[in-house]
């Protein structure tokens, strides 16, 4: 018999370690159970962290105290800010990892805090008593009693894997599925269904032409994820490139051949794959008028011969695999040290759980990752400091964080998952957020470190930190808006860049507003008074606050139009729903409306309208009803 727990945390993946984390940080005693003690945190697929709209998440995990972000900028070998030619919105930070230095680096973590204790079992059962968890048992006969459970299962309930015509069970290659739990909770009235994803072969990197192919290095001064890296000593690790090459015609018709034993198109495979990130095999059916697809060779690690083929996910025979590998450009000689295999698992349908992720069903059990249907480990950690965060606060008497759309990716994918409850695995996107301009990468810290101080994951140094800053942006945007620079001033400068110039004197904000300018170059042009350029020179020196005015200044415009539709949106976001009002009695709702409301069971009027087929109908009665 184990110890009792504040908390137990299934699954030592990404989501299991942020939840084990947020919960003993905030004071809880936290049982981290999983079935290898030395995969904590184990990259399943590509060893990257971020990416586009998923750097964001990895910086609103850290903003909220998680450790994601400085795990990554420990164990990194190559950072990148995708999307630098776009807009500020579409930046996104991405890393290569080291695959081994990261799980070592997150066991680490994990393994220092006094009040997590890390048990190697495996669970077979979820108890619940008269609608409340109470524990889990093992498959050794142990029942561990907690007062909350998070389950963050991955890819492992009844895992299968699939290669060709080959199945065998398992959640990851070389590791046993979990069996039992999902039996558990349907017979606690859950609904289950199935899922897929895949992974690519990995190459022998010393097997591999590099010269022939295009290299794509790291960014020459690389940004860390972290606020709290010292970028004076980062990066820590040495950096290096990635490569890209591509698929054609005879690749294609190579893996042709093999698709009368491809497991997903003979029906072996029964669970839905991601949309956005297919298979090589489904992209060749799905676009066939491309000649080409792109593939990208990313290390596994600094000192491991093995690379991995972002782009070529399959669960294709592994020697029709290896024929279309052989024809791909600086391939030719390549050697396979694994193929690629698909993997199906259970996962529960996520209107099943509410926005603080505790299921509607079982008080005091969350759910987190890709139980809930999302792929990727950024989507996994952001739900797992959640379900943490919720579990502790339960806990300790603190009130729950919701946390909104127009607040962070975080809000956005949860929310998404709430009404949306999508039946394939669910990838976040810059495109699904609405107020995207406000959530940016950049801004994170501004958006959630007062969540993350509130709830003791932020020590109060850095929360003060930011306030300071704080002032200093509003000063700095004042400053530049009353500050005006005269055309003899500033006239020689922009026409030797042929720009416009100027009639008289125009102010630092409206002449930063021209895409050509930079704030730190127009700063430079300060002359009125010794205090002005003095207080011009500090923001030049302050690449933080430098950063967030200009994007203010040049973007003010569409900041106050977001700042419009959230005010606007505001009443129906603040209009509270009880989460035991049953629709069934307000008959003037449509049939589709009071079935998806019951299902779904929104806490305010502005999440009721997100649910796909709530009409605007309905949403006139619910506010009559609720004023009556």
């Amino acid at each position: 018999m184990h110890k009792n727990y504040d908390i137990i945390v299934i699954g030592g993946g990404h989501a299991g370690i942020e939840a084990a984390y947020a919960g003993s940080a905030m004071g809880c005693k936290v049982g981290l159970i999983t079935m290898d003690k030395y995969a904590l945190g184990r990259m399943s697929c590509n060893p990257a962290v971020g990416g586009t709209a998923k750097g964001h998440l990895v910086r609103e995990i850290d903003a909220l105290g998680g450790i994601m972000a400085g795990i990554a900028d420990r164990t990194g070998i190559q950072f990148r800010m995708l999307n630098r030619s776009k807009g500020p919105a579409v930046w996104s930070p991405r890393c290569q990892s080291d695959r081994k230095l990261y799980s070592e680096e997150a066991s680490r973590v994990i393994s220092n805090i006094p009040n997590i204790d890390i048990i190697e079992e495996a669970v077979v059962e979820i108890i619940a008593e008269d609608g409340r968890i109470s524990g889990v048992s093992t498959a050794s006969g142990k029942f561990i009693n907690s007062l909350t459970v998070i389950l963050s299962s991955g890819t492992f309930l009844n895992g299968k894997m699939h290669t060709g015509l080959v199945s065998v069970t398992g959640g990851r290659y070389g590791e046993k599925p979990s069996l039992g739990i999902t039996e558990s909770l349907i017979r606690l009235g859950f609904l289950s269904a199935r899922l897929k994803t895949g992974t690519p072969p990995r190459l022998k990197k010393s097997s591999i032409n590099f010269e022939i192919l295009e290299e794509q290095p790291g960014d020459e001064f690389p940004q860390p994820f972290s606020y709290r890296t010292d970028i004076e000593e980062f990066p820590y690790l040495p950096q290096v490139s990635c490569y890209i090459t591509h698929t054609d015609e005879s690749v294609h018709q190579a893996l042709k051949r093999g698709f009368d034993k491809s497991p997903m198109f003979t029906g072996l495979i029964h669970g839905v794959g991601p949309r956005y990130c297919p298979s090589i095999e489904d992209k060749i059916v799905r676009f066939s008028e491309k000649k080409q697809h792109q593939l990208f060779l990313e290390p596994e690690g600094l000192d491991s011969d093995q690379v991995y083929l972002n782009g070529f996910s399959t669960s294709l025979p592994a020697d029709i695999q290896f024929e279309a590998l052989r024809k791909i450009q600086g391939l030719e000689d390549v050697e396979m040290v694994r193929p690629g295999y698909a993997v199906e698992y259970d996962y529960f349908p996520p209107h099943q759980v509410d926005l603080t992720l505790e299921t509607k069903k079982i008080a005091g059990l969350y759910f987190a990752g890709q139980i809930n249907g999302t792929s990727g480990y950024e989507e996994a950690a952001a739900q797992g400091i959640i379900a943490g965060i919720n579990a502790a606060a339960k806990l300790i008497g603190k009130p729950e964080l919701v946390i909104r759309r127009n607040e962070a990716y975080i809000g956005v994918l949860i929310d998404d998952l709430v009404n949306k409850s999508p039946d394939e695995p669910y990838r976040m996107f810059t495109s699904r957020a609405e107020y995207r301009l406000i959530l940016r990468q950049d801004n994170a810290d501004r958006r959630l470190l007062k969540y993350g101080y509130e709830y003791g994951l932020i020590d109060y140094s850095i929360y003060s930190e930011l306030k300071e800053r704080e002032v200093l942006i509003s000063k700095a945007v004042k400053f530049c808006d009353n500050t005006k620079i005269h055309a003899n001033v500033i006239n020689d400068h922009l026409g030797s860049r042929s720009l416009s110039e100027i009639d008289s004197t125009e102010t630092i904000s409206k002449l930063c507003k021209r895409p050509e300018l930079s704030l730190s170059e127009i700063l430079k042009f300060v002359n009125t008074t010794e205090e002005n350029r003095f207080f011009a020179r500090r923001l030049i020196e302050n690449d933080l606050v430098l950063e967030q005015v200009e994007i203010e200044l040049k973007y003010e415009g569409y900041l106050k139009r977001q700042d419009d539709m959230i005010k606007k949106m505001e009443r129906y976001e603040s209009t509270r729903i009880p989460l035991t009002l049953n629709y069934q009695n307000i008959k003037a709702l449509s049939t589709e409306g009071r079935e998806k409301l019951n299902k779904i069971k929104p806490r305010s009027i502005g999440q009721a309208l997100r649910i796909s087929g709530v009409t605007h109908s309905d949403i006139a009665v619910l506010l009559i009803y609720l004023q009556k």
